[in-house]
């Protein structure tokens, strides 16, 4: 009872925190794109490419910064596997179903669409849901929408973060430095020794961790990856005392600065979307084209197919209090990809104007995902309240 009430109130607080986080990251790129079309562009351009110890603050933000984003989603994903919605066969086999989906089915548009040109390596863009926005625009339908959905969008994106995060180790590391990585490995296995010693200071594990962080930078692997890694190896206790452990002490002390500091920095610095003349003939292209339809189109048929299938087949059970239509709904939502879109367009694409285009593409997916998911679970909710209104006697 006391484990049911801590995963609530945990809950609860996380869905409050992605809500505010969404709204957050909407007004510093609305700041980002305003600068960037300003008169002030230039400069504006010219700071992030600024050099510190070496790297360009852009560079800090998007391999340093983020791979404390990545902890975080580590951290989230490892309470989902030890007491949340993904700590059971039954609990997690309808988010993982709906999840491959939603990557398989975008990643496939976008293929299709851009199949023998260099722009078909942008595939993994359209894969991707960014939680915060997604449970953001589900949260402005307010007390009407079930905690059964709530749970079922975050196991989703939680598992569809994890595939980006495989999809970027195995198909975005270009050249493979084997003594960094070896060492970077050798730190993680030191790591989980530690943990397996029940050594539970944080003050050795991070310090290790950012010494890992500093191999995997070189090694050729995406730096961020070191954040799950260390997120992995913190020790974490599945009972009803875990709020007292170092994996849940590090999650808490993460969920403002990760939301309200980080991620605002990682928009700042990579929505400064330059909107010229042709910006409509850009959505057009076959990458562009690729990511909108991969997101608006791909991400609802893909999730809604594979969550059908998997409750029909019965290896899922439908979450209470939900219908087709909201599943549906909820698949629209998933189109929103935003923060990790943007990250992966950065790593798939070198071309400064093809990854401009590509970032406005999931902007305006995103955008359109947002709407149209809000529109549809609003009538959704609507026609299920007036349905269970009596009808008036004669």
């Amino acid at each position: 009872m006391a484990k049911a009430k801590l995963n609530s109130q945990v809950f609860k607080k996380f869905f409050e925190s992605e809500k505010s986080s969404g709204l957050t990251l909407i007004a510093f790129t609305i700041l980002s794109l305003l600068l960037a079309n300003s008169s002030i562009k230039e400069q504006y351009t010219e700071f992030w490419e600024y050099s510190l110890a070496g790297l360009s603050l852009e560079h800090w933000i998007n391999d340093g910064l983020m791979a404390v984003f990545f902890l975080l989603v580590g951290l989230e994903l490892k309470r989902e596997f030890l007491v949340g919605e993904l700590s059971s066969l039954k609990k997690a086999t309808l988010p993982i179903f709906s999840a491959l989906g939603g990557m398989i089915v975008p990643a496939g548009i976008f293929i299709l669409i851009n199949f023998g040109k260099p722009t078909v390596s942008g595939f993994g863009i359209p894969m991707a849901t960014d939680i915060a926005f997604a449970l953001g625009a589900l949260s402005l339908l307010g007390n009407k929408v079930p905690v059964s959905i709530k749970v079922f969008l975050t196991a989703l994106a939680v598992i569809d973060d994890l595939g980006a995060i495989v999809v970027i180790a195995v198909f975005y590391t270009k050249t493979i430095f084997w003594l960094y990585l070896l060492i970077a490995l050798g730190i993680f296995a030191f790591l989980l020794m530690l943990n397996r010693l029940k050594i539970t200071s944080l003050w050795i594990y991070i310090p290790l961790g950012i010494v890992m962080w500093y191999f995997m930078h070189h090694s050729g692997i995406h730096a961020t990856i070191t954040g799950v890694l260390l997120a992995f190896a913190i020790p974490s206790f599945s009972s009803s005392s875990e709020k007292h452990s170092p994996s849940d002490r590090l999650q808490e002390s993460l969920h403002y600065p990760v939301p309200f500091f980080i991620l605002p920095l990682f928009a700042l610095v990579n929505t400064a979307i330059e909107i010229g003349p042709g910006w409509d003939k850009a959505l057009f292209e076959s990458a562009s084209l690729g990511i909108v339809l991969g997101l608006v189109v791909g991400k609802p048929i893909g999730i809604f197919l594979f969550t059908w299938l998997s409750i029909k087949l019965k290896l899922a059970d439908k979450p209470p209090g939900t219908s087709w239509s909201k599943l549906f709904g909820v698949g629209i939502l998933g189109g929103i990809g935003f923060t990790m879109s943007i990250f992966v367009t950065i790593l798939a694409f070198s071309d400064k104007t093809l990854i401009n285009d590509s970032k406005f593409a999931i902007l305006i997916s995103s955008l359109l995902a947002g709407m149209i998911g809000y529109f549809w679970l609003k009538f959704s909710f609507r026609k299920t309240s007036s349905s269970k209104v009596p009808k008036e006697k004669k």
